[in-house]
């Protein structure tokens, strides 16, 4: 399994609107791409005083399925939170591999 996970770290100002956008709006659509199986929406609790940070995972089947996504959908889906929050959402990139998953 594959995790892309985008960690984004949202300025004070916009978050509350930034988050209700991603619920509502831009994860659907990432999910209506057909590639991921399953999405969530993480708040990291060590933030700072510039803002809030969070990491939206997105599970897929493989590395391949992934760079279907990034081929044909990420450059859109990107440029249009770019176009809503320019620079008050900073965002990056990394994909994880799922090795062992342990539960009680």
């Amino acid at each position: 399994m594959i995790i892309y996970n985008v960690t984004c770290n949202v300025e004070h100002s916009v978050s509350e609107d930034w988050q209700k956008w991603m619920r509502k709006i831009h994860i659907p659509e990432v999910m209506k791409c057909g590639i991921f199986i399953s999405a969530k929406m993480n708040k990291v609790l060590s933030g700072n005083d510039k803002g809030e940070t969070f990491a939206i995972q997105y599970k897929c089947n493989s590395m391949k399925d992934l760079h279907q996504y990034e081929i044909k959908f990420a450059t859109e889906l990107q440029k249009k939170h770019t176009d809503r929050y320019g620079k008050k959402v900073v965002a990056f990139r990394t994909m994880l591999e799922e090795l062992d998953k342990f539960e009680n």
